[in-house]
């Protein structure tokens, strides 16, 4: 088997074998991606996408013969409509200008169906990324102010610089205290080495 997202056929057998005893214990699939992400130190969305990934590849017969059996099957992914798509980036838009965030946003729209949630918030950053000119000409639908957002973007911004030279900086120091640290030691490895010649 060709390896999905970077996991082995080996690895794909041990979250197919997780997820069955998961659900046969009447656990939820968001719950089983988590604790197996924990169980194997991958981030729970990559879990997520490696089994939806795995699911539907099922054209392949080794995954046939991993999956026979288990009963586990990819459900149809519904596509929002441009309606539906405008009304739920607009109820976003809408709560994060009241200061809510988009993580809780979209969990309220969602009524707390994990699914749903992660619908919205990957629909919503999806448009953020390749269609901002959409999110623009909606928060003007709603009477937002653009300028909100771009203050937003532009204070992410400031404070990823802050955070890079932050960390430039402190490398910059641990640099020269390793280079003192380097010269002291050869400093000390030449002294030695004069001491071992001077003693013969």
């Amino acid at each position: 088997m060709n390896k999905i997202n970077g996991y082995t056929e080996e690895e794909a057998k041990s979250l197919v074998q997780y997820v069955c005893d998961g659900l046969n214990a009447g656990k939820n699939l968001s719950g089983i991606f988590a604790q197996y992400a924990q169980k194997t130190g991958r981030a729970k969305g990559s879990v997520r996408n490696y089994y939806y990934a795995l699911l539907r590849s099922s054209g392949d017969e080794r995954v046939k013969n991993l999956l026979n059996g288990t009963g586990l099957k990819a459900e149809k992914i519904l596509q929002f409509s441009e309606e539906e798509t405008d009304k739920m980036l607009k109820a976003i838009l809408t709560q994060k200008s009241k200061g809510i965030s988009v993580r809780k946003a979209v969990l309220n729209l969602s009524g707390g169906d994990d699914k749903l949630m992660l619908r919205y918030q990957n629909k919503y950053r999806n448009v953020l990324t390749k269609q901002p000119e959409r999110i623009e000409r909606l928060m003007r639908e709603c009477g937002l102010s653009v300028a909100v957002e771009d203050d937003a973007r532009k204070k992410l911004e400031n404070e990823i610089n802050v955070l890079y030279d932050r960390l430039a900086s402190s490398l910059k120091e641990e640099n020269k205290r390793l280079t003192a640290v380097v010269k002291r030691l050869t400093d000390e490895n030449s002294l030695l080495k004069l001491q071992i010649k001077n003693s013969y």
